[in-house]
């Protein structure tokens, strides 16, 4: 992608968690003091089980180094607006949905150049190794995540009738770019993605698939309610996809390490429409 493609995903970017923003208010921050036990399960599922998941499906699978980052880079972002949504329609705690993002959007912004950065020293060829400036990252994180949610909160505080009119139409543009960034990464590397789908396709649906399994069991396991259960497997499994390829775009300048996001944002609705298609099917209202 040029430069110009660039800015366009940034602000693409900005215009999603602005959305977000106005959907967010302090109670959904507060919540971790009301509900300790399933916010901490929710941000370690989250937080360090999935990278871990995602660096054990890149070893176990011999991946290639492009694969292998972009997989990192996928299990470092937080949980979107998409997941958000799922959780509403798959019957699960939206409070608790919404505070597990909001929340794992804050502390991403520390969390990602580290995990990035690791993924860099382990699978980068030699010959080709790269490091970056994770001061630099936190910045470009805090423009284009942080800053636009709290200008949506800030809206919603003093618009609150406003935000509350935007909320739908937000939440439906936010899905629309969401789908025109991943048809726009795979025009931008059409050349190549084909020869990556088979191997990225792969490990993409596994840690999809591994990690929304752990989420829920570990929140079933500390007998945490079903619908809690189920906003955290949808958390942990369905990541923030049109982050991870605008840091693999603007951050790292190598648009080959969003193949490995933009396949998971083609594969992780078929999971999470199985999950709500079951709920459904169990009558739960």
């Amino acid at each position: 992608m040029n430069s110009t493609s660039g800015i366009i995903l940034a602000i693409s970017l900005i215009i999603i968690m602005f959305g977000m923003g106005l959907s967010l208010t302090l109670k959904d921050f507060k919540r971790i003091l009301v509900y300790p036990k399933a916010i901490l399960i929710g941000l370690t599922s989250q937080l360090i089980i999935l990278p871990i998941i995602g660096y054990l499906i890149a070893i176990g699978l011999n991946l290639s180094p492009t694969v292998a980052i972009g997989i990192m880079l996928l299990a470092a972002c937080p949980g979107g607006a998409t997941s958000n949504l799922l959780t509403h329609l798959a019957k699960g705690d939206i409070a608790l949905s919404i505070s597990l993002t909001a929340i794992a959007s804050i502390l991403s912004i520390f969390t990602i150049p580290l995990i990035i950065q690791f993924a860099l020293s382990e699978f980068s060829d030699h010959s080709q190794r790269i490091s970056i400036d994770a001061f630099t990252m936190m910045k470009q994180l805090f423009v284009i995540v942080l800053f636009p949610v709290i200008i949506g909160m800030v809206v919603k505080r003093i618009f609150p009738n406003f935000a509350s009119k935007m909320d739908k139409p937000m939440k439906i543009i936010s899905s629309a770019i969401f789908v025109l960034v991943i048809i726009g990464v795979i025009y931008s590397i059409r050349d190549i993605f084909m020869s990556y789908l088979g191997e990225a396709g792969i490990p993409s649906i596994m840690l999809n698939i591994i990690t929304m399994t752990i989420g829920f069991l570990l929140a079933v396991f500390f007998k945490l309610s079903r619908p809690q259960a189920i906003s955290i497997s949808i958390e942990t499994g369905i990541q923030n996809g049109t982050l991870a390829i605008t840091i693999a775009t603007i951050s790292l300048n190598n648009t080959e390490y969003a193949i490995a996001p933009t396949i998971y944002g083609l594969l992780m609705f078929a999971t999470a429409a199985f999950i709500v298609i079951f709920r459904k099917s169990l009558g739960v209202k």
